[in-house]
């Protein structure tokens, strides 16, 4: 057992990452003394018990240039005011603070980068705002020596880009069995309905979602679940009133993880339709995909490469063909009155007996065991 102690920061409220989670717990269970430090929001669920400690902090701001600002100070701060042997910065927005401490107290520091940042929609059209965040990374990537990423695609670009040596570990739930002890009702859901569910925390533009709610007037039968938060659900529900679609299109609020895989175990159909309008989508490879996959439910992707390798890989699914309504609500009806189900379901099975963190998690250990 070692005693080294690491900080991981995050910006978001640590209830539904569950990446971050996975990793504070694999490195808890291998003698790590960890501190996981994040934000409060005012609509936070309540924060399940963890083995380590963690820390959530409200902020006077919650978006914009002053939230990324006190956020890094505040931070950068308790850094320097508290005791570590590593620090873990996840995504560009807690790096500037990670960065600073590890240099001013001669520690490592690891950058997981969950996506590619400067690349985000909500930067494509803010030119001043993408900039900085580019500078930012450009003074500091070269500078890391210790490198993680979500996919091999990302990880070409920063290794193209910066020449670095960058390390894939997945966004790959723990293995599960595919038991299920709740019933429909306590979703408030239809018994006699097939269900398609839409999953996540970031439920936002291009991703699908405006046009996974038109497809439902061309699926009969059957109720589109959009389970999580994000900031394109104000819209959604304001197009399911005027489509009179409420039959046909429920809404449900973030919940702890376990329930939700509970819920996902419920569903007949998966669905992945980020667009391709920026490189953070498109080479995006969500971890809605893999609990479906570990929830044992075929999924439909967009044509993305990471997303659509997967699928084709271990044939546990469909890919859409464009992005319009009757496309998507021609493979969910194949879906959901096909006669390959069982075949599709022993794929499922195979592919989450090789897509769980029980087989990616040495790559985080090894990587930490380098680590002096």
């Amino acid at each position: 057992m070692n005693n080294k102690r690491v900080i991981i920061s995050v910006t978001n409220d640590l209830t539904t990452d569950q990446r971050v989670k996975r990793l504070c717990d694999s490195l808890h269970d291998n003698g790590y003394d960890i501190i996981l430090t994040g934000r409060k929001l005012p609509d936070s669920i309540p924060l399940t018990s963890r083995h380590y400690k963690t820390l959530q902090v409200k902020h006077w701001f919650n978006k914009g240039v002053l939230f990324y600002a006190e956020y890094n100070v505040r931070l950068l701060i308790f850094l320097l005011c508290t005791r570590f042997d590593i620090l873990h910065s996840n995504d560009l927005d807690t790096l500037p603070a990670n960065y600073i401490a590890s240099r001013l107290k001669g520690k490592p520091v690891i950058y997981d980068a969950h996506e590619y940042f400067t690349g985000v929609p909500e930067l494509i059209n803010r030119h001043f705002k993408r900039k900085v965040w580019e500078i930012v990374e450009n003074l500091i990537f070269p500078r890391l020596q210790y490198i993680i990423t979500v996919n091999n695609s990302l990880a070409r670009i920063y290794e193209e880009k910066y020449g670095k040596q960058v390390h894939v570990i997945r966004n790959v739930p723990v293995k599960t069995k595919n038991g299920n002890n709740l019933h429909p009702s306590f979703f408030g859901l239809p018994e006699n309905k097939k269900l398609i569910i839409l999953q996540g925390s970031g439920i936002n533009r291009d991703r699908g979602a405006e046009e996974a709610v038109e497809a439902m007037h061309f699926v009969d039968d059957a109720v589109l679940v959009i389970a999580g938060r994000g900031d394109v659900i104000p819209e959604l529900k304001n197009k399911v009133i005027k489509s009179r679609l409420s039959h046909k299109v429920i809404f449900i609020s973030p919940m702890p993880y376990n329930e939700l895989m509970c819920l996902t175990r419920l569903c007949d159909c998966g669905l992945s339709l980020d667009k391709d309008s920026n490189l953070n989508y498109r080479y995006s490879l969500p971890n809605k995909l893999f609990d479906y996959i570990m929830a044992g439910v075929p999924v439909i992707v967009s044509p993305m490469p990471e997303t659509s390798n997967i699928v084709n890989k271990y044939n546990i699914g469909l890919i859409v063909n464009d992005h319009s309504p009757y496309e998507i609500a021609k493979k969910i009806n194949t879906i959901l009155t096909g006669k390959s189900k069982q075949g599709l379901s022993e794929n499922l099975k195979k592919a989450a007996e090789d897509l769980n963190w029980e087989n990616e998690v040495h790559i985080l250990l090894n990587l930490y065991k380098t680590i002096n």
